[in-house]
């Protein structure tokens, strides 16, 4: 999982736009879009990694497909149809960009899932259960340059960025 990756790309691209099209800001609930972004690995990882190892063998499944994204895409139109509720839209907004960010046009039997058969690709490894818990533990307080640190460093720049411009316009407007 990219933590800050996913957070802070997905963040800063409505950020940008938020620029562009300043309705965008009033309209997308950031905190569930921010949660939409996690959601995927959130639902996924211990499913795939933790909980059914052996069986599922894999941290992207469900929610790292379109059939996914489509559900909650629908569920979020028929929530703000009754109450104008735009939270669970601003949700399915975050959670296709996490599929964007993963790549997942790379691994189409997962993407569109169920299309191409009911399993999900497994991934090759050894560890299960707790092992896998621990060594992702592992991992997330040891930096090794890689590809995926790209879009983690990325993302932990613009939380930094906008961290640091909302606490400015705080400061500025003497609400600190």
């Amino acid at each position: 999982m990219l933590l800050f990756g996913h957070i802070g790309v997905t963040f800063g691209v409505f950020s940008v736009l938020g620029i562009f099209i300043p309705r965008l800001r009033s309209i997308i609930n950031s905190k569930y879009l921010v949660i939409g972004a996690l959601l995927p690995d959130l639902l996924d990882k211990p499913l795939g990694r933790v909980i059914f190892p052996s069986t599922l063998a894999n941290g992207r499944i469900i929610g790292h497909t379109l059939l996914f994204s489509l559900i909650l895409f629908l569920i979020g139109l028929y929530l703000y149809k009754i109450r104008e509720d735009i939270r669970i839209i601003s949700l399915t907004i975050g959670s296709f960009f996490h599929l964007i960010e993963d790549q997942m046009w790379a691994t189409p039997k997962t993407l569109f899932w169920p299309f191409f058969g009911l399993s999900f690709p497994q991934d090759h490894t050894d560890l299960t259960g707790i092992e896998y818990l621990i060594k992702m533990l592992k991992k997330s307080f040891t930096f090794n340059f890689s590809y995926s640190s790209i879009p983690e460093i990325l993302g932990m720049g613009v939380i930094v960025i906008l961290t640091l411009h909302w606490l400015i316009k705080r400061f500025r407007q003497n609400k600190f």
